[in-house]
Order: C-alpha cells, then structure tokens, then sequence
C-alpha cells in the first residue's frame, strides 16, 4: 500500500482524469483512513478487452494500491438491456447465454491489470435478478422522461424523431442503483457515462446514502490517431494480443498521442518523469522512439512477462532495422491458392496493407521488402511453403508461412 498524504493521493488519482466531480468530497472521505469503496461497472458486451478498457481498470488499480476496496461489476443484468450511451439507435440486447459467456473471459483477463486479493467481483444480477416488477416500477417513478431526455444523445434521437425503446430509459436507472447496492464512496466512468453516473448520486441520495463521488476518464483514442480505441474499426491493441503486437502497434503510434497513452496507460512512467521526457523529446536531445519504446516494453510486460517482451522488441528491433534474428518474430500462417499469389495480393492477406491498390502503390515506392530486400518485381509469386519476413516500410511487417488453403 502507498503512503500517502490525502493531498497526494487525490493529485495520483486525478492524472489523466477528464473530470473530477466533487474533488472536496474525495479529499475529505480520503482523510478519514477509511478504505473507500471504489466501483466500476463493465456490460460483457463482448468477449475481449482491450487497450481502452484498461484506462479505467488502471485507475482501479491505483485506487488499490492507495489501500481502498475497488469493485468491479460485471452487468450481466445491465447487458441484457443494452447501455444506449452514445447510439443513435437502440442497440440489440445480448441473450443471457451470451452475457455469462463473455463475463467470464472478463474476469480472465482483469487480473491482468487488478490485484485479485483486493478485488470484489460482482454481478448486477445479484439484486436485480430478485427485484419484483413491482419494485421496477418503484424505481422507474423515481425519474421524469423530462429529465432522461436532458441526456444528448436520448434528445438528439428525440429531435430526429428517431425511436428510443422504453428499456432504455431503464438503463441509467439500473446503473445508477448499482451504487446504491453496493454502496459506492467513488464510481469510475468514461467520459460517455457521467450522466448514468450523476444518476447513482441522486439515487443514493434518495436511498439515504451520501452520494458517491464521479470520477470521468477519457476514451482511449485508438491506433489510427483520430477514433477512440474500438474493435469495430481494427484500431486497437487486445490484452489478449501477442507481445510482438504490443510492442509493433505501440510503435506505430504518433508522438503526440504517446503522451496521452503514457498518461492514461503507464505506472512506470510517472507524472514529473513524463513532463521531463516530453521537455527532452521538444528541446531534441531524446528521440521520442525511446520513449515510446520504453511504453512498448511495460505494456507487452504487464499483459505478458518481461521475458516475452524483450523477445518481441529484439524481434522488432530485427524488423525494423534489418540487424538481428527475424525468427524471433512470431509466426503467423496465411492460407494461399496452390498456385501462389502475387505479392501485392500477399501482403493484404496477410494484414500488412489495407488492399492491394496500397500494396502496389508500396512496390512502387520501393518500400516492400522480403527477408529485407526490396521488391523490384510487382508480379513476383509466392507459393504454399514460403516462409519469410513481409514488410512494408518500417512499421509494418510480419514474418509469415504460406499454406494451401
């Protein structure tokens, strides 16, 4: 546990945080000593997380490592309706089947981040699941349609005349009561959620508990540098993913987002660290490769071990400077006709380039190498058996083995 001042805590907890509502009340219950009941909720929505989600776990942990109890709750209940936080339609509710599928492979992989000592893992369930229609209702009359259209995304659908399901009225309601379940000091949200969790403080209010304080952290913006991070739009990093994927897509990061992931995603690098490195990087005597480099190795690390880290940066290191072993690049197969394919088809099958018009445009560029040679021959072919090191630039590459398929 880090000993600290409430003074210091408050300035660990409140880096990279969007906003802190009621950061006087956070002060005060953190000088009492009193271990606060931190909670976050995560909808099993889908089967794995990723680089994203962690922004909120990591603050958990640091919630954890300050000595405070963090809950983490899995809406198994909530999942089946459909959180409508920023959809501008109603979102098609999981089956129950689905839910409990999903919310085990969450716990797999939180743990990964959160100390399991110190974690309470709860299911929203647990109270709904015995909760009465008539005590739905009794729930539901504590809120105004008036003020469940304050929030934007209910009343820009509204305006559009675009429908909104009676059930999704109920979500911020079912979120909210969670915190008056389990009694929450502190709820943890992305910046999409303040109004379900503005929602747990007036419930908890209304339920005679003091309202909890609303902690808001930023979504995550994703690989292409523009979108947060999603796997609908292949701009993330999975905690699943391997090593090499860690520190290859780390790498390929622009610089100024490597700040905002150092702030959201690094332990290791610390605030007064991380505004020194950032003043080296603009005065130029640090290459901000090393850096980035630097969060590369944590995160493959922490989601991995150190061991499979250093192996995917030699590996990276070989890659992208043409010195080293490329065997310790993992393995990947890509399934070709019998006849082979040529090699700008190759390197879109094998998730180098977007299609093959990139590809082409690539080879002429003189920017495609094999086993680092460059590719004068756009119509080389590349049979099942070959095996090699594809690379495009010096970002991307992947050492691969062509199969019949």
């Amino acid at each position: 546990m880090l000993q600290t001042s409430p003074a210091q805590a408050l300035q660990l907890i409140s880096r990279g945080v969007d906003e802190l509502l009621k950061a006087d009340e956070l002060e005060a219950r953190l000088a009492t000593g009193r271990p606060l009941r931190v909670k976050a909720g995560f909808d099993p929505t889908a089967p794995d997380l990723h680089l994203g989600h962690t922004v909120l776990l990591n603050k958990l942990r640091q919630f954890q490592d300050l000595g405070h109890t963090v809950i983490f709750l899995i809406g198994d209940f909530t999942g089946m309706i459909g959180d409508p936080s920023g959809k501008s339609a109603t979102r098609k509710p999981l089956s129950r089947e689905d839910v409990l599928a999903n919310a085990q492979t969450y716990r797999d992989q939180v743990f990964k981040v959160l100390d399991e000592a110190k974690t309470e893992v709860r299911f929203n369930s647990e109270w709904f699941g015995t909760m009465s229609a008539a005590d739905m209702i009794r729930l539901a009359g504590q809120l105004t349609v008036a003020r469940m259209l304050e929030r934007d995304d209910f009343a820009k659908r509204y305006a559009a005349q675009q429908s909104i399901a009676i059930h999704e009225f109920l979500y911020p309601l079912v979120q909210g009561y969670d915190s008056v379940a389990l009694e929450a000091d502190v709820e943890l949200g992305g910046t999409d959620q303040k109004f379900n969790l503005l929602m747990g403080r007036g419930l908890q209010e209304t339920h005679g508990q003091k309202p909890q304080v609303v902690l808001t952290m930023p979504l995550l913006v994703g690989l292409d540098g523009v979108n947060k991070m999603s796997k609908s739009l292949g701009n993330y990093i999975g905690v699943t993913d391997p090593a090499i994927d860690f520190v290859n897509k780390t790498m390929k990061i622009g610089d100024e987002l490597m700040w905002e992931w150092i702030e959201l995603l690094s332990f290791d690098i610390g605030i007064d660290e991380a505004a020194r490195l950032k003043a080296e990087v603009a005065a130029g005597t640090l290459n901000p490769r090393e850096v980035k480099l630097r969060l590369a190795r944590e995160l493959a690390t922490r989601f991995h071990d150190a061991a499979a880290a250093e192996t995917a940066i030699a590996g990276w290191h070989a890659a992208v400077t043409g010195q080293g072993d490329t065997s310790l690049l993992p393995l990947q197969e890509v399934a070709v006709p019998a006849d082979g394919l040529r090699i700008a088809a190759l390197l879109t099958a094998a998730g180098i380039t977007p299609s093959n018009s990139e590809a082409n445009r690539k080879l002429k560029e003189r920017a495609v190498k094999v086993d680092g040679a460059v590719v004068e021959d756009a119509g080389a072919t590349f049979v099942p058996g070959f095996e090699g090191v594809l690379q495009v630039g010096k970002r991307n590459f992947a050492r691969v083995r062509l199969v019949a398929g």
